[in-house]
C-alpha cells in the first residue's frame, strides 16, 4: 500500500549555508536546483509548501556589529541576502515546471509580491509554492522566528527545519565526538538545555501555537520524503 504525507501544509526552513553547498560563501547553482527537485518531489504529492530563506551565506547581520556595523543595518543588509537567495530559488524551482511566488516582509514590488497573510494562503491553496524573504521585516529577529511566524499565521502543521546535521545534538556533533543525538524533544527542554536549533524565541512562538518542529538533514537524498510520510528521522520537538 503506498505511504501518503501525514501533512497537507508545511513551512520549510532553508537556512543560508545550505545554499552555499562547498563554496566559502555565495550561491552554489548545483545545490540550489537539488534542493528545487527535492522539493519537487513532495509538493506532486500534494502538499502545500512555504519556504522560508536565511541569507547567512551572503551577509549575517549580527556579525556586522564586530566589523562596528549598527546591528539594525547589519540585520537589514541581511534581510537582503534572503531576497539573493529566494530570487536563485524561484528561478530553479520555475525550471523544473513549479509555479512559485517570493513573498517579502519588505516592500520592493520590483522583485517580491508584499507578504500579506490571505494572499499567502491563496496562493498555496491554488498549488504555488511560496518562497518568504526579508525575514519578519525587523532586525532583532532571526529567520528562525519569521519561519515560526509565517507557520502560525497561515495556518501550518509542521515546521520543517532543513539543515546540515542529522538532528539535535547535546552539543556541536561536528567539534564533539560525545554528543548525543536527541530523537524527541519539548519545546521547554530545548529551552532550558540552551540548546542551539532555533533562537528563543522561535522557539517559544512554536511553543505557543502548537506547532511540532522537526530538525533533519536535507543534504541526505530521500530525507524530506521520509518526513513528510512521517518516518523517523531526525529529531521531532513538540509541546
Amino acid at each position: 500500500m503506498k505511504k501518503r504525507p501525514v501533512y497537507k501544509r508545511i513551512v520549510l526552513k532553508l537556512s543560508g549555508e545550505a545554499f552555499q553547498g562547498n563554496l566559502p560563501s555565495g550561491i552554489d547553482s548545483k545545490v540550489v536546483h537539488s534542493m528545487a527537485k527535492r522539493v519537487k518531489e513532495i509538493k506532486d504529492m500534494g502538499l502545500e509548501i512555504a519556504i522560508v530563506v536565511g541569507g547567512g551565506n551572503i551577509y549575517r547581520g549580527a556579525s556586522g556589529t564586530i566589523d562596528g556595523i549598527d546591528r539594525s543595518t547589519g540585520d537589514y543588509m541581511g534581510m537582503l541576502a534572503t531576497v539573493m537567495n529566494g530570487l536563485a530559488l524561484q528561478d530553479a524551482f520555475e525550471k523544473a515546471g513549479v509555479v512559485t511566488r517570493v513573498l517579502s516582509a519588505i516592500e520592493m514590488r520590483q522583485l517580491a509580491e508584499p507578504y500579506i497573510r490571505r494572499r499567502a494562503t491563496r496562493h498555496l491553496e491554488k498549488g504555488r509554492v511560496i518562497i518568504f524573504v526579508c525575514g519578519t521585516g525587523n532586525p532583532y529577529f532571526s529567520t528562525d522566528t519569521a519561519a515560526a511566524l509565517r507557520a502560525a499565521e497561515i495556518d501550518a502543521d509542521v515546521v520543517l527545519k532543513a539543515t546540515k546535521v542529522d538532528g539535535i545534538y547535546s552539543k556541536d556533533p561536528v567539534r564533539y565526538r560525545s554528543a548525543k543525538r536527541f530523537k524527541n524533544l519539548k519545546y521547554l527542554d530545548v529551552l532550558k538545555k540552551r540548546l542551539k536549533v532555533m533562537d528563543a524565541t522561535a522557539i517559544s512562538l512554536c511553543m505557543e501555537n502548537n506547532l511540532p518542529l522537526i530538525v533533519f538533514n536535507l543534504l541526505k537524498v530521500g530525507n524530506i520524503k521520509k518526513v513528510i510520510l512521517g518516518e523517523k528521522i531526525g529529531t521531532v520537538v513538540r509541546g
